[in-house]
Formats: C-alpha cells, sequence, structure tokens
C-alpha cells in the first residue's frame, strides 16, 4: 500500500512533474508561501532543497512543514554533509510524525562551494547508506539495532548524474541506490537528450522511476557560471548558443522555452518517468513552464 500521495502517483504510471523551491536566508517565509501556494495544485510534490550548494539557508525539514500546512506534497531533501546519523535519524523520525514521508537522501555539496567555507563537514553517512539507514529503520529499529517505538515508512528517493564525463562510476553508484532502496530518481540536469535516452536504456531493467532533471537557463552567462562553479552541471554549448540568441532582457523567456521543449520532448518520446522541474531561484515561472510544455492549462 501507498505510503504517501506522491508514492501512490509514481505507482500509477502517470507522468510526473515535481519540482523545487529554495527556502529563505532568514525567516521571512512568506515568499516561500507564496510559491507553495503558486505550485501546490500543478504538480505532483514540491522538494524543499537543504542547503543547497552549501548555503546556510532556513531548514529543508521547516520548509516541508510550510508545504504540508498549506496543503502540497513535500519531499523532504536530507544531506549527510551537516549531521552525523544521530541527527539524521532524530530528523527522519520528526519527519514522519509530521506526516512528511518523501525523502531525497543526497551526500551533498562540498562546502568548499558554500558561504561557510569554515564549516566542517561531517559526512558520518553517504547516500547509499543514508538510504540503508532509512530503510532499517522502516524495519522497526536503528542503526545500532535498538528497537524503535512505532516505526516509520518513507518513500525513498535519490539523485543520479546521467550526463556525467565518466558514467561508469554513476551507474555503479546507481545500482547500489536501487539496491538501498531508492524507489525514484531526480537527475542532474539535463541538457542533451542523447544521454538521457542512454542512461534510459540502462536503467530501464530495474524496478525504479526516473524523474529527469529540468533547469531552467536565464541567460548565456548564467550558464557559463554553472558550468564553471556549480558541481554536477554541464550546459551543453548548443544551448548557450541558443540563449546567447535571446533579445536583450528576454533571456529567460527563451530559458523557459528551452525547458518546455526538452519537457514535452520527453513526454512525448516517453523517455522516462516524469520531470523534475529546477528553477533557481525562478520559482514563480514554473506554471509558464508548464504551460509552454502543454502539460496545464495556467489560464482556463
Amino acid at each position: 500500500m501507498a505510503n504517501s500521495l506522491f508514492e501512490e502517483k509514481l505507482c500509477s504510471g502517470e507522468f510526473l512533474v515535481t519540482t523545487e523551491i529554495g527556502p529563505p536566508k532568514g525567516v521571512d517565509t512568506a515568499e516561500m508561501v507564496h510559491h507553495i501556494d503558486l505550485l501546490k495544485d500543478k504538480v505532483d510534490a514540491i522538494n524543499v532543497t537543504d542547503h543547497q550548494s552549501s548555503v546556510m539557508r532556513f531548514p529543508s525539514i521547516g520548509g516541508c512543514l510550510l508545504v504540508k500546512e498549506h496543503g502540497g506534497e513535500p519531499i523532504l531533501q536530507v544531506t549527510c554533509r551537516d549531521r552525523n546519523r544521530l541527527a539524521i535519524q532524530a530528523e527522519l523520525l520528526l519527519a514522519y510524525s509530521r506526516g512528511i514521508s518523501n525523502v531525497l537522501c543526497l551526500t551533498g555539496d562540498s562546502v568548499d562551494v558554500g558561504d561557510h567555507k569554515a564549516a566542517k563537514p561531517v559526512f558520518d553517512l553517504d547516500s547509499v547508506q543514508l538510504l540503508k539507514m532509512a530503510k532499517t529503520m522502516e524495519s522497526g529499529t536503528d542503526m545500532e539495532g535498538n528497537e524503535l517505538k512505532g516505526a516509520p515508512k518513507f518513500c525513498l528517493g535519490a539523485s543520479v548524474h546521467p550526463e556525467a564525463d565518466f558514467i561508469e562510476p554513476q551507474l555503479l553508484k546507481f545500482e547500489k541506490k536501487v539496491a538501498a532502496g531508492a524507489q525514484f530518481f531526480q537527475t542532474q540536469g539535463i541538457f542533451d537528450l542523447a544521454s538521457l535516452r542512454r542512461f534510459m536504456q540502462y536503467a530501464s531493467q530495474f524496478e525504479v522511476k526516473i524523474l529527469a532533471g529540468i533547469i531552467v537557463m536565464a541567460s548565456a552567462k548564467m550558464a557559463r557560471y554553472m558550468n564553471d562553479n556549480v558541481p554536477g552541471i554541464i550546459v551543453s554549448q548548443a544551448i548557450i548558443d541558443e540563449l546567447a540568441t535571446a533579445e536583450k532582457g528576454k533571456g529567460l523567456r527563451k530559458g523557459i522555452e528551452i525547458a518546455a521543449r526538452l519537457i514535452r520532448t520527453i513526454k512525448e518520446e516517453n523517455l522516462c518517468h516524469g520531470v523534475h522541474i529546477m528553477a533557481v531561484g525562478n520559482e514563480s515561472i514554473v506554471p509558464d513552464i508548464l504551460e509552454t510544455a502543454q502539460l496545464v492549462d495556467v489560464h482556463p
């Protein structure tokens, strides 16, 4: 039996759409709540990022509680960078007790790329061990075999990078994550559908759902910056060139068109099970992307 509405949809065979919201750097959550209200009825679930790119922000668990309170379906992001196994297990118990059971298990970006470079990274676990830990908790014990008073049940996800320069280590890690209990994967940004097709030929042998990551680029300059500075992002030269053709002030519109085209092709060719849209600080454009991709009618 499905444990969450999102897990139910994963099992349904529908083409799924998830997106993500970056929490504020501070306690003013008004803009975040606005984005939740804007998106909750247009997507199947909303990820709340966990100190994305190692920049300190309002926590994912707090954002997920807001998503829940405002009628959305949250996906908790948990990275291994900032907490040891004690803190992560406690957070998972808290999440489940508050009705949050979708969990994306991530190792986490290095603190070197963030805004607290003196922070001490933890990495007590990696993403595979985190998945195993969550499955152990589902069986009724903590990591040390101590009995839990009430066991949680999660819908577990992980990430994969189909466009990595060296794909073999990614495929090995992918298999380990599947074996550890991952039910769905949200990929890193996809800019070359040929790489997604190759990856899906391999991934289709496993009983997991793949959501292709779609990152919206606002300009050629942003694309080049992300190539140089954001781990795991490889924007193709063809897309950079296309963004460079945009008239002044219309770069974001061009980025929306590119994202929508990718989504439409993925859906029409049935390449994978859905998409995960990353608007990178432009959450309010997600409905526009979905409308341009002909997935929803924003103006009925």
